[in-house]
């Protein structure tokens, strides 16, 4: 319902109520002004686009913390959600003054070097703080705080080619770094390399999830946190829980670290940093780069031995399901998009058949002879 009335000072007086009843008002000097406010409003209606003035009033950050409180999330995903958020260069602006050149600004921010780090953030990183920022603007759009979502379209930059920035460690070079680790530490490097767990999945390993006779490893839990004070024992990432299936010289380089150092606590940790307290991230992570100095493995992180051993199921002839319930991948798609560069393509394949009718072709008759007569 809208209406349009000439005040006695000659003033326009338009109003229209919304869907909930409450009234809103605006007075211009002109007719067509008014007029065309309301028209505006009741396109905006029509169109399914219309929102209240005043919701549009809070900022960035009074919307986000409204809207990230009633997300379901787990830790690690609400750490890196906060983070994204953090770094918004418009936290303070209200909702209804939020443009695209203000993300724009924000995303070109992040690609440049800033006084904590000495280059810009990696495209991945920039794509993840903004696909956080961007679920929270796609949601006040839904609750009507703001017509349209002003990151939509907003560029990114481009993400490296998998096969452009996956750093997979030689097999010479993880030997190596098993050599020079400690005793204590060597194991969960093994465990890393050749059964491909993630770091907090390797930490949070318990002598019974090791099956010594099967040679499995049950993956169904992880520590999360950065530090001992932060460390909180979870579930593993959704779709990962698994049973492993490994070689038998990775359960004999358990069980001899049973035997040689014991295991921690009523629940049986497996692994433990010399303090006693369970491996974290920067823990587990200062240790392997001690060692990876060591040897020259260059910037190899803990998380490249997965890359190693996911290169292996893949260079061995595994399927991309079987390299998917290795690693934990929640669906194929996941274990495609990360890895598809390492399958051989079709014209490996080819090239390789048409080498065996090569092969085939020019064997000798002796050799054909006796390749019948067995």
């Amino acid at each position: 319902m809208a209406s349009l009335k000439r005040r006695a000072d000659g003033v326009w007086r338009a109003r229209y109520r919304d869907a909930a009843g409450k009234e809103h008002a605006k007075h211009f000097p002109r007719k067509v002004d008014a007029q065309r406010w309301l028209d505006e409003v009741t396109a905006s209606v029509v169109t399914g686009r219309y929102v209240d003035p005043k919701a549009g009033r809070i900022t960035f950050d009074m919307w986000w913390a409204d809207w990230s409180a009633r997300q379901v999330w787990a830790r690690g995903t609400l750490e890196a959600a906060k983070q994204a958020a953090d770094s918004v260069t418009f936290g303070d602006l209200p909702m209804s003054a939020l443009r695209a050149s203000h993300v724009e600004a924000w995303v070109k921010s992040m690609s440049q070097p800033a006084a904590s780090r000495k280059g810009g953030l990696a495209a991945s990183t920039i794509k993840t703080r903004v696909t956080y920022v961007r679920m929270s603007l796609s949601a006040a759009v839904r609750d009507r705080v703001i017509p349209e979502d002003p990151s939509s379209r907003v560029p990114l930059p481009r993400i490296r080619k998998a096969e452009a920035s996956m750093a997979i460690p030689t097999a010479r070079g993880v030997g190596d770094a098993l050599r020079e680790a400690p005793e204590w530490f060597a194991p969960f490097i093994g465990v890393c390399a050749f059964a491909g767990l993630r770091l907090g999945e390797a930490a949070g390993l318990q002598l019974a999830d090791v099956d010594f006779l099967r040679r499995t490893i049950r993956v169904d839990r992880q520590v999360q946190g950065a530090t001992s004070k932060t460390v909180e024992i979870v579930p593993p990432k959704y779709g990962s829980e698994r049973t492993v299936f490994v070689p038998e010289e990775l359960t004999t380089m358990i069980a001899r670290h049973v035997e040689g150092f014991g295991t921690r606590g009523e629940e049986e940790w497996l692994f433990c940093a010399p303090s006693g307290d369970l491996w974290n991230r920067n823990s587990a992570g200062n240790q392997w780069r001690a060692v990876r100095d060591a040897v020259g493995l260059g910037e190899h992180t803990l998380h490249d031995l997965r890359h190693f051993y996911a290169s292996g199921l893949i260079a061995d002839g595994c399927d991309v399901v079987t390299v998917q319930r290795a690693l934990g991948h929640s669906s194929p798609t996941i274990t495609l998009g990360t890895y598809s560069h390492l399958w051989p393509t079709a014209e490996d394949r080819t090239r390789t058949a048409a080498a065996g009718l090569m092969m085939s072709a020019f064997e000798s008759p002796a050799d054909s002879v006796r390749t019948e007569g067995t």
